[in-house]
């Protein structure tokens, strides 16, 4: 069984036992968290889509590490003006282990 959800602005297919590393979650670690924007549970030959979401979907994570991205450099230019500007930048994430799906009952 497998889930495509959102978070972060961002889809992710998951099945259990995956590990994600999405957009920082408030949560620490160790902790449960349940992801309700279930954009579509596929087992098998059987899909169920959601529109835009599943009613009563829901994938449960347990939170792995909060750390730090890689630095990403940001630079900016203007030729023959002598600008110059150079910054880094590290994105917090969430590092996710995926429990499991719950799939709404079909109808």
């Amino acid at each position: 069984m497998y889930a495509v959800i959102e978070t972060g602005g961002r889809q992710y297919r998951v099945q259990p036992g995956d590990v994600i590393e999405v957009e920082k979650l408030p949560a620490s670690v160790g902790e449960t968290v349940t992801l309700r924007q279930v954009l579509m549970i596929g087992d098998g030959e059987a899909v169920m889509l959601g529109r835009p979401t599943l009613a009563e979907a829901a994938v449960h994570a347990q939170i792995v590490a909060q750390k730090r991205g890689k630095k990403l450099i940001v630079f900016k230019h203007k030729r023959r003006k002598n600008y110059r500007r150079k910054q880094g930048h590290r994105q917090w994430l969430t590092v996710l282990k995926i429990v499991g799906i719950e799939a709404p009952a079909a109808p």
